[in-house]
């Protein structure tokens, strides 16, 4: 026998003896050393780790992210500065235009005349009102805070906060950066192209609030566009079908709907400047309404779950839920005590930022 075996090991085959011998050998990592970007203590962390939370302050690390250069968000930034005026000249056009088009038949000295002029004035002023306000307002500015060194900082003052390498400083918890702003938002919703801004704490409430006025003043116009249409357009002449016998009955539903096109197109032409004009404002305030119906409608439920946009993204990634209530309402719009005492069940707040 050879001496430092047993017998076990001479019964075992060479295979089930290296497969014992590598039950013992383990992973052997090299520790470094790096700096915490919060508090300036420094730390000692396997080599493995590239994100990691700071004991003392609470900063988040991730040493993965870098800054990266695109110049497509320059192209962003000059068409923001493109789209802002256009919207700005289709509100107008679409006041005014319409105010022009329908005064000979809505906006009369009566009763229901300067109850039509009322509507518009509140509907025009509150519209381009919160469009401004969203559009030229900062969306949403950071906190500031001490941070970089341990005798400023103290523990837990960072707490969740991570570095952001396009601004160099620290960036709160629900803060993203913009690239095409150049800046970090605080609970940043999205960057809308058609406000030339961000959607974020400071103008989050102006932004839905544009949109619902936008959607009362389309519907609006749609309507009035529609009733006055109706009056100012002409007879409508319609052709003989010819012939219906040894013809089918889809045939025959489909050479009416032809002559009903046929005759409505020939009868547009027979149209005034005003009739053109409503005919206009019906079909693109139709179908704005219909676009800024989907957005209110999925930020309204964004605010129903406590989330914005991104804060959406995220939570499906992690697959976790937000608390679905109206208190969420509550605490995203702040109603004022005399409308919010008959909301006994809901615990009152603004909306602010929470480490």
């Amino acid at each position: 026998m050879v001496e430092g075996t047993s017998n076990d090991d001479l019964l075992r085959t060479p295979e089930a003896i290296r497969s014992s011998e590598e039950q013992y050998v383990t992973a052997v990592t090299d520790n470094y050393e790096t700096t915490c970007w919060g508090c300036g203590l420094r730390l000692l962390l396997p080599s493995c780790t590239s994100v990691f939370k700071c004991a003392w302050c609470g900063a988040i690390t991730n040493q993965n992210k870098q800054k990266h250069e695109n110049k497509c968000f320059k192209w962003r930034r000059l068409r923001d500065r493109c789209v802002v005026p256009i919207v700005i000249l289709f509100m107008l056009f679409v006041i005014f235009g319409g105010v022009w088009a329908v005064y000979p038949f809505l906006l009369t000295f009566s009763l229901s005349g300067i109850t039509h002029c009322i509507i518009t004035a509140i509907l025009s002023i509150s519209t381009i009102s919160f469009f401004s306000l969203a559009a030229f307002k900062c969306a949403g500015t950071p906190p500031n805070i001490l941070w970089g060194s341990y005798p400023t900082v103290g523990k837990g003052d960072l707490e969740n906060y991570t570095f952001c390498h396009y601004c160099s400083k620290p960036k709160a918890p629900g803060t993203h950066h913009c690239r095409s702003c150049e800046k970090c938002i605080l609970d940043m919703d999205h960057h809308c192209p058609f406000i030339g801004n961000c959607v974020g704490a400071a103008n989050h409430r102006d932004f839905i609030a544009f949109l619902i006025s936008a959607v009362v003043s389309t519907l609006y116009v749609s309507i009035m566009s529609a009733y006055a249409s109706f009056l100012i357009w002409p007879s409508v002449k319609y052709s003989s079908l010819g012939g219906l016998k040894g013809i089918t009955r889809r045939d025959m539903v489909w050479r009416a709907m032809n002559e009903i096109i046929s005759a409505l197109l020939r009868s547009v032409l027979l149209l005034p400047t005003r009739g053109l004009v409503l005919v206009y404002l019906f079909f693109s305030s139709f179908s704005v309404q219909i676009g800024l119906s989907v957005l209110l409608w999925q930020q309204l439920s964004y605010v129903y779950e406590g989330k914005t946009y991104l804060s959406h993204l995220s939570s499906q990634a992690d697959k976790s839920e937000g608390k679905k209530d109206c208190q969420n309402f509550v605490r995203f719009f702040g109603f004022p005590y005399y409308i919010a005492r008959f909301l006994p069940n809901f615990r009152m707040g603004r909306k602010k930022h929470t480490k």
